[in-house]
């Protein structure tokens, strides 16, 4: 059983991991630039009303831009991001030729981002726009120190069927055993954080469910804020228990690996610059 595990360890290792050396990180010294990252897989009828309640709620607030990925739509979600682009011409999409998971279509979107500090929501609208600045403000009295920061939204009521409600308590509870991640909530969509930490993350499909654990191995912190949680109104869910329990488990083991070994050098002095 353990040599099993260790030869799947180290398949998922091999197979599915990019491995990135860490930056020296330099915490932006306030959060005055957002882009808006959010991964959308056949959400057509849901992207719009989302880009204009991002743009409403962000208007005055902070200076923003939009980052939409359609992650291999079969819908009209490629159509209605264009349409939209005739309106908010702050407003970046890109289209991935095929489906290749929300972890990726994440990347992708922080990829193409422009600012220092990505906020993320999913596609479905379920996350409320109007909390990313209360999770910009919450940041605010949470950047002392020195170490790098992730907002991380926790749903207080969640509007999911008990189903759902079950899995992922389920999920979190596995992961908070194995990983020692107090996370509450780590599968919230809307989360902020540093685009340079994101990117200097070992990344492999499902990261996504991870983060909090990835960010604290790269020396940072994980700060739980209280967000809305709304029904989903248009569209069908692509989750289930399957994908996002079962699938996840040889990934689990990987990012236990991962947490044993640390990319946190403590820097105490530079010269040179």
């Amino acid at each position: 059983m353990a040599g099993a595990l260790a030869k799947s360890t180290a398949l998922w290792i091999m197979r599915r991991i990019m491995y990135r050396d860490s930056h020296l990180f330099t915490a932006p010294t306030a959060c005055t630039q957002v882009s808006v990252v959010v991964p959308a897989q056949n959400e057509d009828e849901n992207v719009v009303p989302l880009i204009e309640e991002i743009d409403k709620a962000l208007q005055g607030v902070v200076e923003f831009e939009m980052v939409f990925v359609d992650d291999g739509s079969r819908d009209a979600t490629w159509a209605r991001l264009q349409e939209a682009r005739q309106r908010f011409p702050h407003l970046t999409i890109l289209r991935h030729a095929k489906g290749s998971g929300q972890s990726v279509a994440i990347r992708s979107g922080v990829k193409a981002a422009r600012y220092p500090w990505i906020a993320t929501l999913d596609g479905d609208g379920q996350n409320d726009p109007a909390d990313i600045p209360s999770l910009i403000k919450a940041l605010g009295a949470e950047m002392a120190g020195g170490k790098p920061v992730m907002m991380a939204g926790q749903r207080a009521k969640r509007q999911d069927t008990w189903f759902r409600r079950f899995s992922s308590r389920v999920a979190n509870g596995v992961r908070r055993f194995l990983l020692n991640d107090v996370t509450p909530d780590t599968g919230c969509g809307l989360k902020l954080f540093p685009r340079q930490i994101f990117l200097d993350m070992a990344h492999f499909n499902h990261l996504h469910r991870f983060m909090p654990a990835l960010m604290i191995r790269q020396g940072g912190r994980v700060v739980s804020v209280p967000v809305n949680h709304r029904p989903r109104y248009r569209g069908v869910s692509k989750y289930g228990l399957w994908n996002r329990l079962w699938v996840g488990i040889v990934d689990l083991f990987g990012v236990m690996w991962l947490m044993k070994r640390p990319v946190a050098p403590v820097v105490t002095e530079i010269e040179g610059r």
